[in-house]
């Protein structure tokens, strides 16, 4: 029973990080693809969105967040294995360092559709829409503490580039010594 609970425990204490406007889905689900195709008709409708940050635009009075938005999962994190939907803009009154919003970090915004705005993407200009930011969360880098190429989590016996437990198919106890 107690390794149940110390589950339960830790998958609250995962979504405890989540502000309460980001976790908390809009009552009206409007898709990216719904309402990139007919911004006007979705105008003032609240959503939750996320995926990559592609660039950020600091203003005399806002910042602007350019992103490319991927469908989220359960939690609201950007499901980056599913293909891109597009881009939109996220608009925030707040100073927005472009250090810390840096390019290909994930993030989820909750806020409102304001309509569209043009953005030059290579040599050509598109309209995307543009949200009006009520809550923003910037997804933590998790890295992998384990390098398996040289020395991994055990001392190093094997051959450079491979598990040190790892030869030819066998997964055995292998020591070089």
């Amino acid at each position: 029973m107690r390794p149940y609970l110390l589950l339960s425990c830790l998958l609250v204490s995962a979504c405890a990080g989540l502000p309460s406007a980001v976790r908390d889905a809009p009552a009206v689900d409007v898709s990216y693809y719904q309402a990139s195709r007919d911004i006007h008709s979705y105008k003032d409708a609240p959503v939750r969105w996320g995926g990559v940050i592609i660039d950020v635009e600091n203003e005399a009075h806002s910042s602007l967040i350019q992103v490319l938005s991927y469908p989220l999962d359960y939690s609201g994190r950007p499901q980056l294995h599913k293909p891109g939907e597009g881009r939109f803009v996220i608009k925030s009154p707040e100073f927005l360092d472009p250090a810390v919003y840096a390019k290909d970090k994930e993030i989820t915004v909750a806020g409102v559709i304001e309509g569209d705005i043009e953005r030059t993407v290579g040599k050509r200009m598109i309209r995307v829409p543009l949200l009006s930011a009520t809550a923003i969360y910037l997804w933590p880098v998790y890295h992998d503490h384990y390098d398996y190429r040289s020395y991994g989590p055990y001392p190093y016996f094997g051959y450079p580039g491979y598990y040190p437990f790892y030869r030819g198919g066998f997964y055995g106890p292998y020591y070089r010594w």
